[in-house]
Formats: C-alpha cells, structure tokens, sequence
C-alpha cells in the first residue's frame, strides 16, 4: 500500500466523497504533505502553494479526520479559523458549509456583518469551527473573559490564512498575542497551522507562526511546476498623440482614441472577458472604473463593471462578490488588494493590472486568481504615461513602472525570487494597545505582573523592560492608565474613552470618514466631506452632495453623470532592493522579453538607448545639467531611505545641497562640478571610516509615526522603532563602501 492510499484511508467517509465529487484522480502533493504531519506528528504546520492548489482543502482533511476519529468529549469551539477579510471568511464559510454537510461539525463564522443571532447560538452551545477576524477575537478576549474557557477549552487547531499578509505588519502580531493569551486561558497550545501562496522566506515564516507556541513547525516544500503564463504588458502615452498607438477599431472619428488609447485597449482586453482589473490605489480603482463605464456608454455597449475595495458599503462589495462567482454571464470588477486574496470568485478568464505591482508577492497573488481549473493563469498589465517634453530631465524619461513589471515577471521566471517576510522588532503601537486590552480584560494588575504578561508575548521579544516602563510611564502622564492606592495599574479616563468605540479592536491605522447614503442604500465611505452641492467619486460613480450630517458623519447624496478623482490617505507600500537591482539589470541589457507587446516594447528599446547614450550604464551618479546631479543608487525603500539620511546628515562634507527625490528609483542634488566628480568617493571614505549609525540619522525633534497608536507614544521610542525597523544599513555599505562605486 502506498502512503497516499494509507493516508487517504484514514480519512473519513465524506472526506472521501468530496475528494471523488470534485474529480480529484488522488492526493496532491501539499494534501499528502498536511495529511503526514497533522495525523503523524505533534507539529504546527506551515503549508505554501499556489492560488488555487487546495490549501484549505488540503488543512482540513486531516483535521476534520483527527475530530472525526477522536470526537470532543465536551462542549466547545474545537478549530479557530483566523482570517485577515470578512469577505475571506464568507467565502470559506460557503466552501466548508459543503465539506462538512454529512460530517456533522457545525461552522461559524463571526464578524461585524454577522447577525447577533448567530453569535448569541455560538455562546450557548459553543461547537466545531469558529472562523473570524482579528478584530472580532480581540473584542471576545476583552469582553467575555468568563466566557473563553468554556468556549475554547477543547480547542484543538488554530488556523491562520494568508499569513504572508500578516508576519510584518501589526495585525499579525496582534494574532500571535492572542493566541499567547488563550494559551494561557485554557492551559495549553492548540497546533497552528498557517496557509499562504507567495511565501519568500519559509523559514523565517515557520519561526513567526509557531511563536510562543512550544511546538516545531513543519514547512511544505514549495511545488515548483512548469510555469504556465499569458502575459502581455503594453504601453501608452496619455492624449494618444500617435496615432499607430491604438488599432483602427479603436479609434473615432479623428483618428484617434475616444477618450485615452490606455484605457480603450484595456477596455477592449477584458469587456468580454470574467475578468479582474487591479489597480494600486484605491484612487486609481474608482478611476479606471469610471473610465470603462464612460467608454461602455459611449460605444453603445452594456456595462458589465462593478467596484470592489475597503471603503464601499458591505453590500457592493458583496454584489462584485456574486456578480463574479454566478453563471457564465461577463462580468468585470474593478479591484484593490481586497480582491488578490484567496476568495473564490469562479472561473476568471483574464486579469489585467494598471501599472505595475509594487512586489513579486502582489504579482503572484493577482495573476494566481485566474487560471484555474487547468487552464494557465492569463494577465494583461496596462501602462500609461505624460508625453514626456524635450527638456524633461534623464529621470523623468525612464518608463520605471515598466522596468518595474518586467523585474517582478523575470525575478520569479528566472529565479523564483518572492521579497522575505520583515518582522517588526518594535512594535510599540501594539505594545500599547495591547497593555489597553489586557488591563480591560483582566482589571487591576501590578506594574511588575503586567509588564510580564506583555514582554512573554511573543511580538515584544526585543522590547527591553526599559522600554516598556518608558511607555508605561507616558500611559500613566497621559492618563491612558491610572495607579491605585494599591500602586496597581487600570485603565484611565483617555483609556476607557478609546475602548469605549469598536475602532479599537483593530490595529490598522483607520481614517475618521464619513458614510455616503443614496436615499437608503449605503455606498460606502469618504475621508473628507465635501459641502453641500459638491460632487466626489465613489463605487465608480459621480455623487453630488445633498445633505450632510457631520456629528453623525453621514453624508447624503445623489448620483449624477460624470467622472472625477477621489483621494485617500494610504502609503504604496515597501519595494525590495532585489527589485530595483533586476529594474537596473533589464534597463542595461538587450534582451527582448516575449510578454512586451509592440508599444511596450518600442519603450523599452528607447529607455535602453537612453541609457547608454548617458552613461547610467557605468556610473550611478550622472550630471544632468548645470550644476544638478542624478543619484541612481538601484535600492529598496528601507535602503534608498537611509541612504538619503545618510546623505542629508553628510551634506556639507560630500559638498551638495537641494536634495530631493520621488519614490526609491533617484534623487537629485546640486553640487559644484568639482564636488560631483568626487562624491562617490567621498561617501565611500566616510562609510568606511564612520559607518552607519541608524540612530543617529534620525533627528531628536522628530517623531515618526506610522502605525496606529504611534501618536501615544513616546518619541524617544518612535525614534528607536524607525531605525529598528524602517532603515537599512547593511545594504547601503555593501552598495557605496566601495571607492569604484
């Protein structure tokens, strides 16, 4: 017998049946890999693979068949299914309703667009699997802490999807924090096991997830098949000022396109197609939107585009949703992140992205959603930029987000490069709120026991027992905390005022906005309210302001014809040095790139011929007129953010001055031609006699706050977090600690 019928053998009927119903001809790889290690070991259990490779699937059939072979003796929730989107768990929610029909173990799923009903079901007869978010565990473990034993004391499995989403960022942290407290709740550690598509670091992941939990944690080796892609990048110049830009069907009257060659030819890419469009910014998602509907209307055409990000109503986003997974009727949603993860949106024919990705990961995560059921995965991706004028400077002629687009394609083609995970070392953000949750959940507790519970969290390993005292100093000041006359710590009035409103749950920094309603269907929401008779953007559609409620932040309004932009508060997100290396590996070769169709690769011919006629080839630093220099340093954001402290703090000894820089490709300064020829190697000699002191390049007045609760925290601490965790040193020495730089 072999070990894939021997393992398929202990699994239970239905199991069985459902493998057979979905004409599965045996176990794949990741199924047999989950099946060995959670039905023959002790061991946590990190599964990778691509979109679509049964992840889940392959998770649950041997968990479902430990509960089916050892049944819980008592009441209680038995597996704790973590996910970071409550459309994630509707989703999987649907998806295990259908395994477990015959099994008889009940599914849950709890977040803030779940009925009180359900909830109220699940705490008088807590059984089988809760799914839910961060968010809503964080309010169970402050609210009902008489209630946590006897929900989770059978609790057996915690499972954590798309955990690639969550190791560097708070939210992540968040879980492992709780987790560490229910552990401690009911005496002993539930098995993790983690699922993920685009892992760069399995190792380091492995370590994340099973912190704190005393377990190993074994990790599928990744499944590294023939790649099977449609790729296409095309590119355009907006205004359309060539008319062989577009062909012929395309263009009006006038020779050329009606309204922007870019998106006319991305339009006509997927108007007939199921199809995702992924933008990079919700800005750009409510833009692209509004485009395709204006085309469809002006070609007579019908409008098969729907919208789909974090800040429309429940009830959009989950119309995309069904819109997408019903029938074989065309339908095309407009996306943001919110849409790469791992929901189940059908059989997509295509997906087309607007400028590049910002990494391999997003990349692998967008492509992965079509493609399934046996056909290759298919992406379209659509460039757009200004004509660039006759004296624009070298920079600006650089076509980055293409350079961008083919580095990511190549780096996984070629190499099978996804960015590592980067854990924070000092998230004191959380190590705020956190102290909060405790103290609510748990009242009074002295300095001493409460800076223990805190620092034995597995997030807060780096954090010294000076440093939390520091923050617990500021809570005391700042009245976020109160001392009793027994010298124990609880909750103060600025405290009790944040716990008081949902928002605290969450981690993620979160803007105050303001609800959009349409009579009474709610659209979603907007950062700024605009007065009455203004118009904004919002859902793909053109609203103009007929009310405006500001103590209860509600906005009224009503829909009119038209397109404009809308703007959010939000960063890009982070670029690896890996990237920009490849960017620079492209640009100073001649190698043709079968995906470029013909604009794009006409670009790319002339940024190539650019580049050598400039010298960029053979040196990073190049005179661009007068006495202005460009900086080509080819590093990542962490990096390329040092590096300009660096500079800043060396400004008066490299002999330059009026620096400035756009995104992490260059930077410019001025400098007397003398002082220009010689700056590599003067940044050279002060790298090799001072290195790089990350704490001194960030400044005693400043205060750097990202994350949500940096506001309340000390600066001395921000300070220390920013060096820790968003600068980068190593990378700068290896690059400029060279004089032949």
């Amino acid at each position: 017998m072999t070990e894939a019928d021997r393992l398929f053998g202990r699994f239970p009927g239905f199991v069985q049946e459902y493998i057979y119903s979905h004409g599965w001809q045996g176990l794949r790889p990741a199924q047999l890999f989950a099946a060995r290690v959670l039905l023959e070991s002790e061991d946590n259990l990190l599964l990778t693979g691509a979109t679509a490779s049964g992840k889940t699937e392959a998770a649950f059939f041997p968990i479902l068949t430990d509960l089916y072979e050892n049944p819980s003796r008592s009441e209680g929730i038995v597996v704790l299914y973590i996910a970071p989107l409550k459309s994630l768990i509707n989703d999987q929610f649907a998806r295990m309703t259908d395994l477990l029909e015959q099994s008889g173990i009940p599914v849950t799923h709890w977040h803030g667009d779940v009925g009180v009903s359900q909830k109220e079901k699940l705490l008088k007869n807590p059984r089988g699997i809760l799914q839910i978010t961060p968010e809503s565990l964080e309010a169970m473990l402050m609210k009902r802490g008489t209630d946590l034993l006897r929900l989770f004391g059978t609790l057996r499995y915690v499972l954590i999807d798309e955990v690639h989403t969550l190791i560097a960022a708070d939210r992540g942290n968040q879980i492992l924090c709780q987790l560490a407290r229910l552990s401690c709740i009911i005496g002993h550690s539930p098995r993790r096991v983690g699922l993920s598509a685009t892992i760069g670091d399995a190792e380091l992941a492995a370590r994340w997830l099973g912190a704190g939990s005393g377990r190993e944690t074994a990790v599928s080796a990744p499944e590294h098949e023939k790649l099977r892609w449609r790729l296409g990048f095309e590119h355009f110049y907006i205004g359309n000022p060539n008319e062989d830009q577009r062909p012929n069907a395309a263009k009006g009257k006038s020779g050329v396109a009606d309204v922007d060659a870019g998106y006319e030819f991305l339009y006509d890419a997927v108007k007939d197609q199921r199809s995702l469009v992924f933008s990079n910014s919700r800005e750009e998602t409510e833009y692209v939107t509004a485009t395709l509907r204006q085309i469809a209307k002006r070609r007579g055409e019908r409008d098969v585009f729907y919208i789909h990000h974090g800040n429309l109503s429940a009830a959009l986003r989950e119309d995309a949703e069904r819109r997408m997974k019903e029938g074989d009727e065309i339908a095309v949603t407009c996306a943001t992140v919110t849409m790469e993860l791992g929901i189940d949106i059908g059989r997509l024919q295509r997906v087309a992205q607007v400028d590049a990705p910002t990494s391999v990961s997003g990349f692998l995560q967008r492509l992965g959603r079509s493609g399934r059921r046996g056909d290759p995965p298919e992406m379209i991706e659509v460039f757009r930029e200004e004509t660039p004028l006759p004296n624009a400077p070298l920079p600006q002629l650089i076509p980055w987000g293409l350079l961008r687009a083919i580095a990511i394609a190549e780096l996984y083609i070629g190499e099978r490069f996804i960015e590592p995970p980067r854990v924070k070392k000092m998230p004191f953000s959380l190590a705020f709120h956190q102290t909060l949750s405790i103290l609510a959940s748990s009242g009074e507790l002295r300095p001493s026991a409460l800076a223990d519970r805190i620092l034995s969290l597995p997030p807060f390993e780096n954090v010294s027992k000076e440093d939390y005292r520091t923050l617990l100093l500021s809570m005391l000041e700042n009245e976020f905390l109160e001392m009793t006359e027994e010298k124990g710590l609880i909750v103060g009035l600025k405290g009790e005022r944040l716990l008081s409103s949902y928002k605290f749950y969450a981690v993620f920094k979160d803007s105050e906005d303001y609800t959009v309603r349409c009579e009474s269907d709610e659209i979603g929401t907007i950062t700024n309210p605009p007065p009455v008779g203004d118009r904004f953007a919002l859902a793909g559609r053109v609203w103009e302001v007929v009310e405006t409620d500001l103590p209860r932040r509600l906005i009224f309004a009503k829909a009119v014809d038209g397109k404009m932009e809308i703007s959010w508060p939000g960063d890009s997100g982070e670029i690896h040095t890996r990237l920009l290396e490849k960017m620079r590996d492209i640009l100073f070769d001649t190698r043709q790139y079968p995906y470029l169709m013909p604009n794009a690769a006409a670009r790319l011919e002339t940024a190539r011929h650019l580049a050598r006629n400039t010298g960029m080839e053979h040196s990073m630093l190049i005179p661009i007129g007068g006495s202005t220099f460009c900086l080509f340093p080819w590093l990542g954001t962490r990096a390329f953010r040092t590096l300009r402290r660096l500079l800043l703090r060396h400004a008066k000894v490299l002999g330059i001055s009026d620096l400035s820089c756009e995104g992490c490709c260059y930077m410019t300064f001025k400098a007397w031609r003398s002082d220009g020829e010689v700056f590599l190697a003067r940044l050279s000699r002060i790298l090799a006699k001072e290195g790089i002191d990350k704490d001194a390049l960030v400044g005693l007045s400043e205060s750097p706050a990202y994350d949500k609760y940096d506001g309340y925290i000390p600066a001395e601490l921000l300070r220390r977090a920013f060096a820790t965790d968003r600068l980068e040193a190593d990378e700068v020495l290896v690059r400029f600690g060279q004089e032949d730089s």
